[in-house]
């Protein structure tokens, strides 16, 4: 068995940190799969304080499709927290996620301001997600074959 680095024993650590996150954060959207009307009342919220690139966001692409967007922020959350937590499709799931809490950031017009910097669901998530698509491929404790 060969010897792990250093680095892919942190790189398991993000891996699993953030599973749990995404496992846990998406586990408390539950109540959205059967009331999707409670995405789309803190979505109306973020738009009225949102700037202008915001507002048109969350009312041009994310009130309108509210119905499947709801369910997909649930279902994406918990099966990519469960993907790295085992291991699976990392780097694929990583990237996904990456687009995810962009997304998010960008609708809840957190991207350009400190609190982005500063609070643990922002850049450190992002930095996290962008270690492992780096260099998440043939991690050890995958539930994928190394070769």
């Amino acid at each position: 068995m060969p010897r792990k680095t250093s680095s892919e024993a942190g790189l398991v650590a993000a891996r699993l940190a953030l599973g749990v996150f995404f496992t846990f954060e998406g586990w408390d959207k539950l109540p959205w799969v059967m009331h999707p009307d409670q995405l789309a009342s803190i979505l109306t919220r973020w738009a009225e304080a949102g700037t202008p690139l915001s507002k048109w966001y969350v009312q041009t692409l994310c009130l309108p499709g509210v119905p499947v967007f709801a369910r997909l922020v649930f279902f994406g959350e918990v099966l990519a927290g469960l993907c790295l937590i085992f291991g699976l499709w990392t780097r694929t799931t990583a990237v996904v996620l990456f687009l995810l809490v962009l997304n998010i950031h960008l609708a809840h017009n957190t991207l350009l301001h400190y609190s982005f910097l500063s609070k643990g669901d922002g850049l450190p998530v992002l930095g996290s997600l962008l270690a492992l698509v780096i260099g998440g491929a043939k991690m050890p404790l995958s539930g994928r074959k190394r070769k």
